[in-house]
């Protein structure tokens, strides 16, 4: 007998638990030429909403980690991503109509990436912290610490890349994050999540959600609980919300420095503790020198 093809329905990751949206609701994926994929959530602000008060859950046991551990468990996951090469380029090639040999250039430079901010952990305090010179008996000191929970829309394309290169730059110092995947493409981005959801990250660290930009990025943009926001979306419209919610709120916003697609693959642009520094925040303690 003919064997009937087995489609995939992929989940959101949110709370360490790959679960459907709240509403129930899903779309199809197609292709670039209009061929079926796969069933996508669509997220919704409720779906919001509840990641981001995982994110929360999750800052306290996340932050109070060592560098070093935070750059181990970043290390696993592009370990994992390693194993999953193929795969994640053969869902660029369905997804984005990329070229085989593009879509494995992106794949690679996700790997990459993770493995480069994993070895920024550790150095993140010797590179931004600091011994003030006083006037007084005191020791100064300014360190690095995590802002909180972190929001971020990643631009539409590439569909892998920016995504890994922003997770892994605001989880790597101690945030926790909640991100929108691209709306056109999201397969990559919710394989991602499969890859976080079974590696080494605490549950709550990371959490991905999928759906309609329209309804995901205003009830990000609004939530009281976001600390900061990650802004790489590109689009005027968001980029404003955005900007109004957060001077309301006194929020902070970050926006990648590239301009175009092909900027994410320039380490000068989306590397270094350039990178991780607009998701912290300096914390300078005064001590009195002992007689």
């Amino acid at each position: 007998m003919p064997r009937l093809d087995v489609r995939k329905t992929y989940k959101l990751l949110i709370g360490g638990a790959f679960v459907r949206t709240e509403s129930g609701r899903a779309t199809p994926a197609t292709s670039p030429a209009g061929d079926f994929l796969a069933h996508v959530p669509l997220g919704s602000r409720k779906d919001v909403r509840d990641a981001v008060k995982a994110a929360r859950g999750a800052f306290s046991g996340w932050s109070g980690r060592t560098a070093t551990n935070r750059g181990q468990i970043l290390y696993r996951a592009a370990e994992m991503l390693e194993e999953r090469r193929a795969e994640f380029a053969a869902a660029l090639v369905r997804s984005t109509g990329a070229s085989r040999a593009a879509a494995a250039r992106e794949v690679a430079g996700a790997g990459d990436r993770r493995v480069h901010f994993a070895g920024r952990g550790d150095k993140i305090t010797a590179v931004l912290g600091t011994v003030n010179p006083v006037a007084a008996p005191f020791f100064d000191f300014s360190t690095p610490e995590p802002t909180g929970v972190v929001g971020i829309v990643v631009p539409e394309t590439p569909a892998l890349l920016p995504l890994v290169s922003r997770l892994a730059a605001v989880t790597v110092s101690g945030n926790t994050a909640v991100a929108i995947a691209p709306e056109r493409t999201p397969i990559p981005a919710l394989l991602l999540g499969e890859v976080v959801g079974t590696s080494d990250f605490p549950a709550g660290v990371v959490n991905v959600v999928s759906g309609k930009r329209g309804e995901l990025v205003p009830a990000l943009a609004t939530h009281r609980d976001v600390d900061a926001i990650d802004d790489g979306s590109l689009d005027p419209a968001f980029s404003r919300l955005i900007e109004e919610e957060a001077a309301d709120r006194v929020r902070r916003i970050a926006r990648p420095k590239v301009a175009v697609a092909a900027d994410w693959f320039d380490p000068r642009k989306t590397e270094g503790i350039a990178a991780i520094e607009p998701f912290l925040e300096i914390k300078t303690t005064w001590h009195p020198v002992g007689t």
